[in-house]
């Protein structure tokens, strides 16, 4: 397969980041990724130059939502301006010309009652304008979280599934987070595609801790506890798009980009 894959990148100019590391896709944050601020768009001829110039390049864009944000929360602090927020962010992926927005799945507290927390998802797409696809990626940590464990993202799919818009929501699978949940690398891609009945993008990074570990701590292949055999298989199964989210600027990601990419095939 000819592998279709990129790298999280600076915001400011992802064509130039993705041609740099030999890549055909961007990934990354409109405006602060810790903050409730709305996006911004900081490539310098603006939002309609941003996709006319990726389309011309023939690179991809995918934004990455903020990460306060929770719309599974039964807090209305967290749960309402969270909607607020991803909602600004689909208008501006598709201002960009995005192929769609991830956001992570979520959780509650310990003692919260899960069914909530699955039932606030459902609400929260059948109130989104989905201007782009809205990918929910699973997640390393949480015992209360929505996308760890496979029951999990069963229960969520099942209460989002007859929400309006179903259609424009989508998977993100993350290796490191996977492993670190606890889930089967060997298994995983059939098990979410039971689920969900699509993965739309893979988040291919090499884990620095041990399996079911929750610990959300990503690496450089080869340098962390993932199995990179078991990586490749997993990307060639899922046969998705694929971001690495991977540390050591330019060069780290150039070079994971480049094994993987020798990887499978």
């Amino acid at each position: 397969m000819a592998l279709h894959i990129g790298s999280h990148v600076d915001q400011e100019d992802p064509i130039a980041e993705a041609q740099a590391r030999g890549a055909t896709l961007s990934q990354f944050f409109l405006g602060d990724p810790q903050s409730y601020k709305g996006p911004v768009v900081r490539y310098a001829a603006g939002a309609a130059a941003l996709r006319a110039d990726a389309e011309a390049a023939g690179i991809d864009l995918y934004v990455h939502a903020p990460y306060p944000i929770n719309v599974a929360s039964l807090n209305n602090r967290i749960r309402i301006p969270g909607r607020k927020l991803l909602q600004q962010h689909l208008t501006a992926a598709a201002e960009i010309g995005a192929k769609g927005v991830i956001v992570h799945g979520g959780h509650l507290g310990v003692d919260e009652d899960a069914a909530t927390g699955f039932d606030n998802w459902r609400k929260c797409i059948d109130g989104l304008d989905l201007a782009v696809p809205l990918l929910i990626e699973n997640t390393a940590g949480g015992d209360n979280a929505m996308a760890r464990r496979l029951e999990a993202i069963a229960r969520l799919w099942d209460a989002i599934s007859t929400a309006s818009g179903i259609e424009d929501v989508g998977f993100c699978l993350d290796t490191c987070h996977a492993f670190a949940g606890g889930l089967d690398l060997g298994t995983v891609v059939d098990d979410i595609r039971a689920i969900t009945g699509r993965i739309d993008l893979i988040h291919a990074n090499d884990s620095r801790d041990e399996a079911g570990s929750g610990a959300d701590r990503h690496t450089n292949f080869g340098s962390g506890t993932l199995d990179g055999a078991a990586v490749a298989a997993l990307v060639r199964a899922a046969g998705a798009p694929v971001v690495c989210e991977t540390p050591g600027g330019l060069d780290g990601q150039a070079a994971d980009i480049a094994w993987l990419r020798s990887q499978v095939g």
